[in-house]
């Protein structure tokens, strides 16, 4: 049986960690495969149409009881919906023409070190020593899936134009994390969620009407099809809710870890769906990974037992 504290302690892993970067990992597999189908603009409007109509009929009463909030802080609103749905999925989806789901899954795991860059610079965030190794030691695990356990591949990765763009999109959704740290906890997440859709088809509209402009031609296969009903309802709900909860719960340096776990859900995703291999590297870039997330996560567990005493 377990125990409270155990509970404590896997639950928030579960449901707050591990799904969003689970979800994610399969937006940058699902977005290359069908980049040569679905222009960039017309996916990245699509995907958010679609979380809108699912999600609008549970946020609803939370938009209407929190609409005080968004009159009183609009630029916030305009702020979380350009960096994290606007400018992420649209630059993530630019680059991903041309660049591969692994150098883009690679590219992910740079959030967590640019939002405690950031964080630092312009934020006043602060980073305790044992968060900093537990930065170090998760970004080591990333590299152990990245270059197959050989040190050596490191001196053959390349980056190109599309790397760059997608390295933009890292940017904006640190930006993103760091500033959803101010939205006060009395604020639904369900119903933020859809206050930032809402805003960013202000944005999404007039780019989509510039791509369709420049004869961007959409084929929409049943695959296709498929792959926008995974956009809209899994790493655009589901992963962001999610996040935004690990944010409040965890704070934005710690919750960004859990984006080091995409490269090794990119990993067991490329197996699933495109025929890959699982090696030994994966099961000890995981081992890393965890170990670095866990030690994280115990020094805020420190820190918020060192405050009650």
């Amino acid at each position: 049986m377990l125990t409270t504290k155990s509970q404590k302690i896997i639950s928030p892993y579960l449901l707050l960690l591990i799904f969003p970067p689970l979800f994610w990992a399969g937006n940058f597999i699902v977005g290359r495969a069908i980049r040569d189908s679905i222009p960039p603009m017309t996916l990245s409007l699509w995907r958010w149409i679609i979380a809108m109509i699912i999600i609008l009929p549970f946020a609803w009463k939370y938009l209407r009881r929190d609409l005080p909030y968004y009159k009183k802080h609009p630029w916030l609103i305009v702020r979380l919906s350009l960096t994290g749905v606007v400018g992420f999925t649209c630059l993530a989806y630019i680059g991903l023409h041309d660049t591969s789901a692994a150098n883009a899954l690679l590219l992910n795991s740079c959030v967590p070190v640019l939002i405690a860059i950031l964080g630092s610079l312009f934020f006043g965030q602060r980073l305790h020593g044992i968060q900093n190794m537990g930065l170090f030691i998760s970004c080591i695990g990333v590299l152990v899936i990245i270059t197959h356990g050989d040190w050596e591949a490191l001196k053959n990765l390349a980056f190109s134009k599309g790397d760059l763009i997608v390295f933009s999109a890292m940017l904006s959704f640190a930006l993103y994390t760091l500033w959803s740290r101010n939205v006060p906890p009395e604020v639904n997440r369900t119903g933020l969620m859809a206050a930032q859709i809402a805003a960013a088809f202000i944005f999404l509209a007039p780019l989509w009407l510039i791509e369709y402009s420049h004869g961007a031609t959409t084929y929409l296969s049943t695959k296709g099809a498929l792959a926008l009903l995974y956009l809209g309802i899994f790493p655009s709900v589901l992963g962001y809710i999610l996040f935004t909860l690990a944010v409040s719960h965890f704070g934005a340096a710690q919750a960004s870890l859990c984006i080091h776990l995409i490269p090794l859900f990119g990993a067991v995703l490329a197996v699933v769906f495109l025929g890959e291999s699982l090696h030994l590297y994966h099961a000890a870039g995981m081992a890393v990974i965890l170990v670095g997330i866990r030690l994280a996560l115990k020094s805020r567990e420190a820190s918020s037992s060192m405050l009650k005493n």
